[in-house]
């Protein structure tokens, strides 16, 4: 017997499939083995990509034939998204803009103001009381903590990117019966 063979049968009994059944597709399986090999055709050839995953294919098996409920993603062919991902996703997006916006625009706009004046002089002269007036405008006052923010959200997205990339690696092979 094939190891393909005794690997879907323990696969079957994991997913509970009666033993009778178990040996009957067992038996079926090993049968069309056999004659494709006898035919000179590959297990790969037969299968398809199946051959190299005994688990999904049993599986897939089982469902087709009724013996164990399908998969409820099945009909649809994916999963779906965790609304937790897909939140910090368009948060952290979100952020990203605000933060260049931000940067190339300069704002907020921060200026600083102070006044200094003297007592004048004593009285009967005619000096004019100096005031001295100082002006401070900046546009980069908040750049540091926009920096900051531009870099943070940065790597939040990136950090989203990897968890989508590894969320879609995780999917479930197909199984072709």
């Amino acid at each position: 017997m094939s190891d393909f063979v005794e690997q879907c049968r323990r696969e079957w009994k994991r997913l509970g499939v009666p033993d009778q059944l178990a040996e009957e597709m067992a038996a079926d399986l090993a049968s069309d083995l056999g004659e494709a090999e006898a035919e000179g055709v590959s297990a790969e050839e037969l299968l398809g990509s199946s051959a190299f995953d005994p688990r999904s294919f049993a599986a897939s098996w089982a469902a087709e034939r009724g013996v164990i409920p399908a998969p409820p993603d099945r009909g649809r062919g994916r999963r779906r998204r965790p609304r937790v991902l897909v939140a910090f996703t368009v948060l952290a997006a979100l952020t990203l803009v605000v933060a260049a916006l931000l940067l190339l625009t300069g704002e907020p706009k921060v200026s600083l103001v102070t006044t200094k004046s003297h007592t004048p002089p004593a009285p009967g002269s005619f000096v004019p009381p100096t005031v001295q007036r100082q002006v401070l405008h900046t546009n980069n006052a908040s750049a540091p903590v926009e920096w900051i923010l531009l870099f943070l959200a940065t790597v939040a997205l990136g950090f989203a990117l990897w968890l989508w990339a590894n969320w879609s690696r995780s999917r479930p092979p197909a199984a072709t019966a």
